[in-house]
């Protein structure tokens, strides 16, 4: 099942029979992974279709690297980076959602034909942004947030971190929805990397059925981050962020296993096939 199959459920959230496949578009010339490579629209565009041939189910446009240490662009290029890509994508039929912080990209974005607001800072960054939101109708990503990037790793701090998140998130949707967006409308995501260490990483993919016990379907954003170059690290260094897509789609395949509604990942082919094995697995029991 690709992109172009996924069905609408009443709530307005895609639906998929099994964890759908996010694939990522960045917009940007210093994404972490793959910073530059697909910056002008054409290019852009070219990818995302390139992503749904490889079976992504939905792609993620963003105009502004949220790496750690990464600073912000203005407004008015993220906008131009953006939306003309989101429109463009649309177009085709492709189930497109939009990262971002802004409530203006937001808006702009879902009125091109975005159907899902992906703000890893879960509506914190612009207060603008929640009520924007509930008046288009899209779902809406709550996504775990501490800080922007530029200081996101000194909030890496935490007792218990799943107990912490799940709280955390909690309260976030509970403000989001104070705010305007039905309830139905979220989803929720632990915001791996996001002021986390590898240990706390690790600990959340452990603890995926205590974030779905919050009653929301659950992305996981685990592509190329850092604990993954931990994890696969040799003699204390770990690989460059493009060699760790087979440990993306190991990954994936635990999410998908675990009940993740979507992973969002850079490089689609090995995780969709990861999502498929899960899927087949669950069917068999």
């Amino acid at each position: 099942m690709n992109s172009m199959s996924g069905r609408g459920s009443a709530d307005g959230l895609p639906e998929w029979d099994r964890c759908a496949v996010m694939g990522v578009v960045n917009v940007t010339p210093d994404s972490f992974s793959d910073g530059g490579r697909w910056f002008d629209t054409s290019a852009a565009v070219k990818r995302g279709l390139d992503l749904v041939a490889q079976g992504a189910d939905l792609v993620d446009v963003g105009g502004e690297s949220t790496r750690p240490g990464a600073s912000r662009v203005d407004e008015e290029e993220e906008l131009r980076r953006v939306v003309p890509v989101v429109r463009r994508l649309a177009a085709e039929g492709v189930v497109v959602s939009v990262d971002t912080m802004r409530a203006s990209v937001a808006e702009q974005a879902v009125a091109a034909g975005a159907v899902l607001v992906n703000d890893v800072s879960g509506g914190l960054a612009d207060p603008r942004m929640v009520p924007v939101v509930a008046a288009t109708g899209a779902p809406f990503v709550v996504m775990h947030w501490r800080g922007f990037s530029e200081d996101m790793n000194s909030r890496a701090v935490y007792g218990d971190v799943v107990a912490e998140v799940v709280d955390e998130i909690s309260a976030r949707m509970e403000a989001v929805v104070e705010g305007g967006i039905a309830p139905e409308r979220l989803v929720v995501d632990p915001g791996l990397g996001f002021a986390k260490a590898a240990e706390h990483d690790l600990a959340l993919l452990a603890g995926i059925g205590r974030l779905r016990a919050l009653g929301r379907p659950v992305l996981v954003a685990a592509s190329r981050k850092r604990f993954l170059g931990h994890v696969l690290a040799r003699e204390g260094t770990p690989p460059p962020a493009r060699e760790r897509d087979a440990a993306t789609a190991a990954v994936s395949a635990i999410a998908a296993h675990d009940g993740a509604w979507a992973v969002r990942v850079h490089e689609v082919r090995a995780t969709a096939d990861a999502v498929r094995v899960a899927r087949a697995v669950e069917g068999a029991r």
